[in-house]
């Protein structure tokens, strides 16, 4: 049951930036939570051992609010622009209390975006989130005032993380607010140049990418189709502690968004070409056909019957390099009614040397 947003390619009108204090302070607690999960974030993870002991006690009894997912109103707004910490702390405590709490109750409850206030009167349902809070090793106490104060556990929240924002995480978004500016400026390149989705390819494995329909999304049990316009526009925020994954919102009253992570954490995350892969791949490149083929194959993709004439092989002998390309992971295959098309894999290229990337995307 999936969730899928259609846009068109070059809809640049349908698409807004932005990035968010308040967001990467809520991630980055994520990240404390499930350390694990997050090895390109393991030094921020060592330097938050520092904090006083009664601020991680607290970031461990707010668990249940990030630990696992977390509520939609930390995200930013298309409308809202570029605000402070202290802005977006500011707004999210004016919120009526039916929204904070059901808000609250969706990382413990997967309601699944229903605005239902009889969800937080329902004793069933608070048993349990209460349970479920318990087993997050969060403090009950405060999970119990999504049903009876939400306002007042969004006082708690706002407190811990202004807390935490003055003991560690401001000095942090210094270091962090130039780099998600010009992550904002590279993605906007590629879409101009592009496409959204070109940018949306290289984001994560589990975001789930057909350009041919125009449409992506999750494999996640939410079935939602949505369709992106100028009214409901698609809101792209890069951040640095989302990785690995890519979070999605379609459900309102908030903006329809991707929280991806930006592109000096891709390029950090890149994996090295093990020694044996790395052989394997300059086999299948040390051939002529084959990089004759690969460079028509980088200019679109292209099937093995176009191909063939193109090297001036037989079918036969061409699928045999394109087999062996393939099996290196130089080239990636998808069907199209009879045909099979061969496209480029650039990530898989990327740790090798510039001239080869710059061969195979050269002007013809």
């Amino acid at each position: 049951m999936p969730i899928r947003f259609h846009v068109p390619t070059h809809a640049l009108e349908r698409l807004a930036f932005a990035y968010s204090p308040l967001l990467e302070a809520v991630l980055s607690l994520h990240v404390l939570t499930e350390p694990k999960h997050h090895p390109l974030q393991h030094q921020w993870v060592r330097q938050m051992r520092a904090l006083p002991a009664g601020l991680r006690r607290r970031v461990a009894d707010f668990g249940f609010v990030y630990r696992r997912t977390m509520p939609d109103f930390v995200a930013p707004s298309p409308e809202a622009g570029f605000r402070s910490f202290e802005e977006e702390l500011a707004q999210m405590q004016e919120l009526d209390p039916e929204t904070l709490g059901l808000e609250f109750l969706r990382p413990l409850y997967d309601h699944g975006g229903r605005r239902d206030p009889g969800l937080l009167e329902d004793a069933d349902i608070r048993a349990r989130a209460l349970r479920q809070s318990d087993s997050l090793g969060a403090r009950s106490e405060l999970a119990a005032l999504i049903f009876d104060d939400p306002h007042e556990l969004a006082r708690s929240f706002a407190e811990l993380l202004h807390d935490y924002w003055e003991a560690a995480f401001s000095a942090e978004w210094e270091r962090l607010e130039p780099r998600l500016a010009a992550a904002v400026t590279d993605a906007g390149r590629v879409i101009a140049a592009d496409g959204v989705y070109a940018l949306l390819q290289g984001l994560s494995r589990r975001l789930r990418v057909d350009s041919a329909r125009e449409e992506f999304g999750l494999d996640i049990p939410h079935d939602h189709r949505v369709e992106v316009t100028e009214a409901n526009r698609l809101l792209l925020v890069p951040s640095a502690f989302v990785w690995p994954h890519v979070r999605v919102n379609c459900d309102e009253p908030w903006p329809l968004s991707v929280i991806y992570p930006a592109s000096f954490v891709v390029a950090d995350a890149r994996p090295r070409i093990p020694s044996a892969d790395l052989v394997q791949v300059l086999r299948a490149l040390a051939d002529d056909t084959r990089l004759r083929a690969l460079r028509l194959i980088a200019e679109r993709p292209r099937s093995t019957q176009e191909l063939a004439p193109l090297v001036g092989i037989t079918e036969a002998g061409l699928s045999k390099h394109l087999r062996q390309l393939a099996q290196a992971g130089v080239v990636t295959t998808r069907r199209e009614g009879y045909y099979v098309l061969y496209s480029v894999d650039t990530e898989r290229l990327a740790p090798l040397s510039e001239t080869l990337l710059s061969f195979l995307q050269a002007d013809s």
